[in-house]
């Protein structure tokens, strides 16, 4: 139930058309002070049309709103605020909760809609890094968002398994690579070869041109360098799939670069077709001169193509597999322009469709204020963060809890579950230090937090004696009303977090939920004998039902022990 809908409606009843139901939605505001009202609306733009006093128009309208569901309606100066009528509201947001279950929150916005998702897409041949989690997470959880908003999703891992950086690397494997130390640490070993590399560079210049003749070899189809390749490429799809299996998160589709390497040619010849490939300095390049943005690089002078043209062909691709509705690339922020360039292409090239190809961008994982660079060596593997998370999480909840059932699932759940609540309670695109002690902190504003909560309110239904629970009401002025108001504005908040392609909304709001039962917890004995008791179980019981569907939205499990 839409509180603030609700409110409108109401006073469009009595404003008879001096403003829409929806400017009257928009102006509503909710007062910083509980004592002030659930609600109030400020009359200042009645009265630039009425020509009267908004303290007037308030008191006006204080005296003519007259309904059940306001228990105390108050002009304060120029605000119209009004109570709601606790009681009656509370069983109209709580037992449509506890009816709805898992699909509360659920809506039709994006029904017969699909949105394709570009996300993670790590490089082969490299370690997966802290570097890569942003992508992969936000975009797991954005990807959640709209199923849970009636899409059809579509989750691609692009992953990045073509390009001149391969050519470096066959040409690393030939000068210093032992074939016994790939295949005993065959991502371990690669790593090295790929850093030494570009430290070689450093001294020698030349190496750069021979690592972009290798890939135009390999290009040309090598039958060498394509099956130093496809190994290289196995081995590291292996080693992806062990963190992507922590983490609980899966893919419709692995389809990386290489894939498209027999679909260029088509956006190359419409290029030429349409007279859009300019020659510049020996490279082809469409120039977008008219969109204010530095010319499109499609093939460079020795031929090779680049990760525009990869990128330009997977999405007519995907338009033609999927006919997507929306295509989201979750990528770094320092991408923009190239995806304003693949953008522009495609509009110039009369694809109207390319206005449904949206860029999430995100900011970085630093560390000591710096980025992450897998050339220069410096990184955190996720893997170890991972596993470090959950050993922490293992030594907690044994040392609080020694008879909890099954240690090692609960300590999977709430170890992942901390590295990802730890990004996305974030707006995306503020950077992040790396810090693992903050990372795996269990108290505060964290993902152990929620859960812990959760699994409190599981344990308070555990020792429920009862069968059925609804709410009949409370007379009581406690927090409860604070909690009420809360899980009514999940389904809200879920949508607002998808159409704002921000998890971080979703993840704040899970946090003052939390806070709010727990405050409720702390003051009220739940449990006690007496007439009210079905009333505050079933608040509990919603409590948990948003919470365990909140967190699964942002990909994390939810225990009911802890």
């Amino acid at each position: 139930m839409d509180l603030k809908a609700l409110f409108s409606t109401k006073l469009s009843e009595v404003l008879k058309g001096s403003l829409t139901t929806k400017e009257i939605y928009s102006l509503i505001e909710t007062p910083k002070n509980d004592e002030h009202g659930d609600l109030a609306f400020p009359c200042f733009q009645l009265a630039k049309i009425q020509k009267i006093s908004p303290i007037e128009i308030a008191k006006q309208l204080a005296s003519q709103i007259n309904d059940l569901v306001f228990s105390k309606i108050d002009a304060v100066g120029p605000y119209v605020n009004i109570f709601f009528s606790k009681k009656e509201l509370g069983k109209a947001i709580i037992n449509p909760i506890l009816h709805q279950d898992q699909n509360y929150g659920s809506s039709e916005i994006g029904k017969e809609k699909t949105v394709v998702l570009d996300l993670s897409s790590p490089n082969i041949a490299k370690p997966f890094s802290m570097g890569h989690l942003r992508s992969t997470v936000i975009g797991n959880a954005i990807a959640n968002l709209a199923k849970k908003c009636g899409y059809r999703t579509v989750k691609i891992n692009h992953i990045g398994d073509w390009g001149t950086q391969f050519g470096k690397l066959i040409v690393a494997y030939h000068r210093w690579g032992n074939e016994e130390a790939v295949a005993a640490n065959p991502i371990g070993e690669l790593f090295h070869l790929y850093v030494r590399f570009h430290q070689e560079a450093e001294k020698n210049p030349y190496l750069e041109d021979e690592g972009r003749a290798a890939f135009k070899k390999l290009e040309n189809g090598d039958s060498e360098y394509l099956k130093l390749w496809e190994s290289f490429r196995n081995e590291s799809l292996r080693a992806f799939k062990s963190i992507y299996d922590l983490l609980g998160i899966e893919f419709d589709s692995f389809q990386g670069e290489a894939f498209y390497n027999d679909k260029m040619d088509e956006i190359v010849q419409m290029l030429k077709e349409q007279s859009l490939l300019e020659l510049s300095e020996g490279a082809e390049v469409v120039r977008l001169d008219e969109q204010q943005i530095p010319p499109c690089l499609i093939k460079k002078s020795d031929g090779a193509t680049l990760y525009a043209t990869r990128d330009l062909a997977a999405a007519l691709f995907r338009q033609r597999e999927y006919k997507f509705d929306e295509a989201l690339y979750i990528v770094g922020q320092e991408q923009t322009i190239h995806f304003q360039q693949v953008k522009g292409v495609l509009k110039k090239l009369g694809y109207v469709w390319a206005e449904q190809m949206e860029h999430i961008p995100f900011g970085l994982i630093l560390q000591h204020g710096k980025k992450m660079s897998t050339r220069k060596g410096r990184v955190i593997l996720l893997e170890d963060v991972l596993n470090e998370a959950i050993k922490l999480a293992k030594k907690n909840i044994v040392e609080k809890n020694p008879g909890i059932h099954d240690p090692d699932e609960v300590a999977n759940a709430v170890g992942v579950g901390a590295v990802i609540f730890h990004d996305l309670k974030n707006d995306r695109m503020n950077n992040i230090e790396f810090s693992l002690r903050d990372m795996l902190t269990f108290e505060g504003e964290t993902g152990p937090y929620v859960q812990y909560t959760n699994a409190r309110a599981h344990s308070i239904l555990r020792k429920y004696k009862g069968t059925d629970v609804c709410f009949e009401g409370l007379d009581d002025d406690e927090s409860w009303w604070d909690v009420l108001k809360l899980l009514n504005e999940f389904p809200r908040v879920i949508e607002r977090s998808y159409k704002q392609h921000a998890p971080s909304i979703l993840a704040k709001y899970l946090i003052h939920v939390s806070q709010a039962f727990n405050k409720y917890y702390g003051k009220i004995r739940i449990l006690a004998e007496d007439e009210h008791l079905q009333s505050r179980v079933s608040i509990v019981n919603a409590v948990t039902i948003v919470l365990t569907e909140g967190l699964q939205l942002l990909g994390m499990k939810a225990p009911k022990e802890m």
